[in-house]
């Protein structure tokens, strides 16, 4: 299968791709379209409220570059088979939401476990359970993280605008084959829905990264060896021979119950995210050099934060703005330099409690913290935030 793809990839792709230039363009498309140049040739999903418009232009898009679709039974099948898929050198990826990602966390797991490159969009809704399925919801930051049951790391994204569905979605691809790990695009209803201005870059200007393939003659070959952070990956037919298990493993894939292979194994795991966090990690930092009070907000929460910002500056308050771009790794050295100084932090999202949590975790012995929850199925208003500000700054 991952031989056809290439041969068809290779003959057709190119031609189908998004071309460069400016368009008027749907969050969740522009994600999917953003997949294909990343080099996805295989969509596994199952339909769910709000994400379906990229299963929906997935359905179309990758046959005619050679690529497969297939809609399964649950989103448990469809999180193992684009697992599978990466073990056969096909980039893959799956998207849902809420109540799917939750079906999903045991598949997550094994990702980590066995180091299969996978993307999981997830684009949130409100919650708990089925929730308000059509509306907005900040509900599963920690879940991103803590969903699965073990110590493993992972990587999610949090996408602000169309522009960063489609620039993370690539991003994620990059990501996830360059540390052999399951990375999440964590978006929402509000942003993954949203139509505005993309941009496409020439495509010999995008970053792709392939896959780090073994150099070594067959027999040489161990799939999780411990000399590197992250081993060289073989797929199925390219003549190595490997064992693959969930259970806690050696170099060459066989289980072992030895707390020496476990410490082994599992330690490796999160060194290889730990240990490169300020190379993963992104965050955008705005009118923080005299800002005295700091606000954390992230997805479609930033920008009625920003513009809040913007109102309190021109009333003479000195607010800044710290959008995480990514939740994991959280990018908590970009608030040092403020909190170092003396600023206060307020944290604004749709649920509530989840990435103040993570805030309070480095920096509540250091500087005062302040929460504004918001109940999913509806953004807060710059005007919200920013009589929240005023409380704050003059409490």
């Amino acid at each position: 299968m991952s031989e056809r793809i290439s041969l068809l990839t290779s003959e057709r792709a190119e031609e189908w791709l998004l071309k460069p230039g400016v368009y008027f363009m749907q969050g969740n498309i522009a994600s999917a379209e953003a997949a294909l140049i990343a080099g996805c040739r295989f969509f596994a999903g199952y339909p769910i409220t709000p994400s379906n418009e990229i299963a929906e232009h997935m359905a179309r898009r990758l046959p005619q570059i050679g690529g497969y679709f297939i809609q399964f039974e649950d989103e448990i099948a469809s999180i193992n088979a684009i697992i599978g898929a990466a073990y056969g050198g096909v980039k893959s990826m799956t998207a849902t939401s809420g109540p799917g990602f939750s079906l999903m966390q045991e598949g997550i797991g094994l990702a980590a476990m066995i180091e299969a490159p996978v993307v999981i969009v997830d684009v949130q809704r409100a919650g708990p359970s089925t929730g308000i399925p059509t509306l907005v919801g900040q509900g599963d930051v920690m879940q991103a993280k803590w969903g699965s049951h073990g110590d493993y790391e992972i990587v999610a994204y949090l996408p602000n605008s169309v522009q960063e569905m489609f620039d993370l979605t690539i991003e994620a691809f990059n990501t996830a084959w360059e540390y052999r790990v399951p990375v999440i695009v964590l978006a929402d209803q509000s942003v993954g829905q949203m139509i505005e201005r993309l941009k496409v870059p020439p495509l010999d200007e995008i970053k792709v990264v392939e896959r780090n393939a073994p150099t070594v003659p067959p027999e040489e070959y161990l799939p999780f060896d411990s000399r590197y952070l992250i081993p060289p990956m073989a797929v199925a037919g390219e003549g190595y021979r490997f064992h693959v298990t969930a259970l806690t493993h050696d170099d060459r894939g066989y289980p072992s119950t030895s707390h020496e292979v476990s410490t082994k194994l599992v330690t490796r795991l999160v060194r290889k995210i730990r240990e490169n966090e300020k190379v993963i990690g992104r965050y955008e930092a705005i009118a923080l050099d005299d800002a005295e009070l700091v606000i954390v907000a992230y997805g479609i929460t930033s920008r009625s934060a920003l513009r809040a910002v913007r109102e309190a500056r021109r009333e003479g308050l000195k607010v800044g703005l710290f959008r995480p771009i990514t939740a994991w790794p959280f990018p908590y050295w970009g608030l040092r330099e403020a909190v170092d100084r003396g600023a206060r932090i307020l944290v604004v999202e749709i649920n509530m409690g989840q990435m103040v949590r993570v805030v309070r975790e480095h920096y509540s012995n250091l500087v005062d913290i302040y929460f504004m929850p918001w109940a999913p199925g509806s953004v807060p208003r710059p005007h919200d935030i920013l009589l929240k500000v005023k409380e704050v700054y003059g409490g």
